[in-house]
């Protein structure tokens, strides 16, 4: 087997090689290819790996490519993790709408918009390259904005063999297995929604929903562990939800808590990055292995330790969890997911993971092209979503809205329409409005001028 990543130069990449030569025998793995547009990043990642295996030899080789026909040769599975434009772009992104008063953030609203018109150009252009070095291949999305490009690349690429995949999910089996002093492989999630909008309707261990028995125990406590969500709220709704429904249960609350800040997210992790960057070169050019691992894990652990501070007024990052479970989740969600997958789609045993696919009847009120994120059924070549039915009337509305918005912002990309880019973001429900839609648009197009497509 072959995979290929797309965007190898990132942070996490030393994170899923090592996983992979854990479970080389499973995924019958012998050649992985890592692609990134920066020499210097593969480089760094190299040198990594290698310090976090003490030099020892890798059950596959690993080649390192700065052009993607090369990397895509023959590749089984194309995973992508790039990052159009890299974080001076996640920059100008979450700024430009926090100056009119609206959220700016990576994945979600006018940010995921920007990432989304930015990006789809760039995958259109791999799954081009793909179509003549691995036709056969399968497309495993973990760049962002996921659910919108998992869509993009069915509806415009005609990807067929496309799945998006996010860690989201995971963090929340972890939390309720926590709560649960369960092993977390033994409890199961009953998930639905769009990526990074979802809700948990059960949690599953030993054949009982525990999920009545949370809501009771949080109404007591009055805060849910890892998550920046008010217990009456729960209570009321009857279900957990995704944390990045945060932006939209407390819109208001997050965009104060950002410009308090006076930095995004995207400031925190590109001063990060650049720390982590230095320090490493340093470390490499000194040939201190120990150092390379210390600054690495340190990094990974500062990171974690950050999430969503910001926007929470730091209520949310890691609170009521364990050490090691927060470590786990740095370290493990990204490639446990994308292993689990790729491993029963290559035939090993089949899997329940939840990941992006096309509903077909899964959530009745979707249509069965929209992309929804829900557990399935993954085994040889083939995934098959898990029976949701009907969902709650607020979680249907909240979701067609935002599929509706991805919609027009694929098409807009498609047509290379301003006026269905405009409609997009007007449609946004944290946006909804057309003037500060217009606005943010036309401060996009100017800022991003170099990586947007050509609106007209």
């Amino acid at each position: 087997m072959k995979i290929t990543l797309l965007g190898g130069g990132g942070v996490r990449t030393p994170l899923i090689l090592q996983a992979m030569a854990a479970r080389q025998a499973e995924l019958g793995l012998t050649e992985v290819a890592l692609m990134d547009l920066d020499a210097d990043n593969l480089r760094r990642v190299v040198a990594v790996v290698q310090a976090l295996t003490r030099s020892a030899q890798l059950p596959f080789h690993v080649g390192t490519f700065t052009e993607a026909a090369p990397a895509l040769h023959a590749a089984d599975f194309v995973i992508t993790t790039f990052r159009v434009g890299d974080m001076p772009a996640r920059l100008l992104d979450e700024r430009i709408p926090l100056a009119h008063g609206i959220l700016g953030q990576e994945t979600t609203g006018p940010g995921g918009m920007a990432m989304a018109l930015r990006s789809v150009p760039v995958l259109l252009g791999y799954l081009e390259t793909m179509r003549a070095e691995c036709p056969g291949a399968w497309l495993v999305n973990f760049a962002n904005p996921s659910g919108l490009l998992a869509q993009a690349a069915l509806d415009l690429g005609e990807w067929r063999r496309t799945v998006g995949i996010c860690d989201a999910p995971l963090g929340m089996q972890r939390v309720a297995a926590e709560l649960l002093s369960a092993p977390p492989d033994e409890v199961s999630l009953e998930y639905f929604g769009l990526n990074h909008l979802g809700w948990v309707r059960r949690v599953l261990y030993q054949g009982q929903d525990h999920l009545p028995l949370f809501l009771r125990v949080l109404a007591q406590a009055g805060s849910i562990p890892g998550l920046p969500f008010d217990s009456g709220l729960l209570a009321a709704l009857g279900l957990i939800p995704n944390e990045y429904l945060y932006y939209y249960y407390s819109s208001r609350a997050a965009v104060a808590n950002l410009r308090a800040s006076g930095a995004t997210r995207g400031q925190v992790l590109l001063e990060m990055n650049e720390a982590l960057k230095r320090d490493l070169d340093a470390r490499i050019r000194s040939e201190d292995e120990a150092g390379i691992v210390a600054a690495y894990a340190a990094y990974l652990q500062a990171r974690s330790s950050s999430y969503m501070a910001t926007e929470t007024d730091r209520r949310h990052p890691s609170a009521g969890l364990p050490p090691d479970w927060v470590q786990a989740l740095a370290t493990e969600g990204y490639a446990a997911v994308a292993l689990d997958v790729i491993a029963a789609l290559a035939g090993a045993r089949p899997r329940q993971a939840v990941v992006n696919l096309p509903n077909g009847g899964s959530i009745r009120g979707m249509a069965p092209s929209d992309v929804v994120e829900v557990a399935a059924e993954v085994s040889a070549d083939r995934l098959s979503p898990l029976p949701i039915g009907d969902i709650p009337d607020h979680c249907l509305g909240l979701m067609k809205q935002v599929k509706a918005f991805e919609r027009l912002t694929i098409e807009a990309v498609r047509d290379r329409s301003l006026a269905k880019a405009r409609a997009a973001l007007t449609l946004h429900p944290l946006v909804a409005d057309e003037a500060a839609a217009r606005a943010i648009l036309d401060e996009y197009r100017e800022a991003h001028r170099a990586y947007f497509p050509g609106l007209v």
